[in-house]
């Protein structure tokens, strides 16, 4: 604004520009308000704290009566049976994964043809229904051979024998997670740069090292976080091989509760438990694992539990200095 004619204007009337201010690293800065997290936080924590007074005072859920059954021996050795065969059927349904993942990326027209199939039926059948189908397949073929198709026999065995309840679980379990197994290793083999093979093809090193040393650890960076969800649901699934009569750590709580009709939510309990144990166990090897093969793909490897403790503690420590300084 323009001051009128004739008028002087004082330097002592303009701004004082020489007022003392505090320096920027000593001015505190106010954090931007979020209500609506806030919000949401409340209202988790209460239907948190709702649930866990109505899991801990509910007198239905029978406390003492789980901790009778826990540990007892007869869930401990379903619980052995359950790692026998969850560990035998993800070995066999690993392998079988790679098998059928490298024949469908074959130039084979055969291998190709012959692994899809396999994966479009297995992934198609329940599970329930292979483990039973399996269970009575001594009704179909009392004797195997090998030899010649259409010609004389080799070796022959009764298949009775052999089709144990044990063996049938792992073997039902092999050939579903090997279906699935083979589209996770194919997706994995398949994320693996182009450019990669060609480098590889280039040096002249045979298919397969190129394979072992090139591209399978670099394709383990997308299979393990999917084959460990794979894993997770396989040891989900052996509750079904109660079916077939092998008394897993499902099974054997089921057993006792016909004995012991009025255990049946602590035994159904103790079954979720343990259950959620070993899945955490997975986690945490499925956290190191793929903590291992990230080295050279990102710039610092994810911090681990402890880590991320220790840095806790330290932003901590000096929110807590600063807080005392001002």
């Amino acid at each position: 604004m323009s001051e009128p004619p004739g008028t002087t204007v004082s330097l002592a009337d303009a701004p004082s520009t020489d007022a003392p201010s505090k320096p920027l690293t000593a001015q505190r800065v106010q954090p931007l308000r979020r209500p609506g997290r806030w919000i949401v936080t409340v209202a988790v924590l209460v239907v948190v704290a709702q649930f866990v007074h109505g899991l801990v005072t509910n007198s239905f859920y029978q406390w003492d009566r789980f901790g009778y059954w826990f540990l007892r021996p007869t869930i401990l050795d379903g619980l052995v049976i359950t790692l026998e065969v969850a560990a035998l059927s993800a070995v066999l349904g690993l392998l079988g994964g790679i098998l059928l993942a490298l024949a469908r990326l074959s130039k084979s027209p055969v291998l190709r043809a012959a692994s899809w199939t396999y994966v479009w039926a297995l992934r198609s059948i329940p599970l329930i229904v292979v483990l039973i189908f399996l269970y009575n397949f001594s009704a179909l073929y009392q004797t195997l051979s090998i030899g010649v198709p259409f010609g004389p026999a080799f070796f022959s065995f009764d298949e009775s024998k052999l089709a144990t309840d044990m063996a049938v679980a792992v073997v039902g379990l092999s050939l579903n997670e090997a279906a699935y197994a083979a589209e996770v290793v194919r997706g994995g083999i398949l994320s693996v740069d182009q450019g990669q093979h060609e480098a590889a093809s280039a040096l002249g090193l045979p298919k397969g090292y190129q394979f072992r040393r090139i591209v399978f650890p670099q394709a383990l960076r997308s299979i393990t976080p999917n084959y460990v969800n794979q894993l997770i649901g396989l040891i989900k699934s052996t509750s079904l091989v109660f079916y077939v009569s092998l008394l897993d750590l499902f099974g054997s709580a089921q057993t006792m509760g016909s004995t012991y009709p009025g255990d049946i939510v602590p035994l159904l309990l103790v079954v979720t438990v343990w259950y959620l144990i070993l899945t955490s166990v997975v986690s945490v090897i499925q956290f190191y694992v793929e903590r291992h093969y990230a080295r050279g793909a990102t710039r610092s490897l994810p911090p681990t539990l402890i880590q991320k403790l220790r840095t806790g503690v330290t932003d901590l420590r000096a929110r807590i200095r600063r807080e005392a300084a001002v």
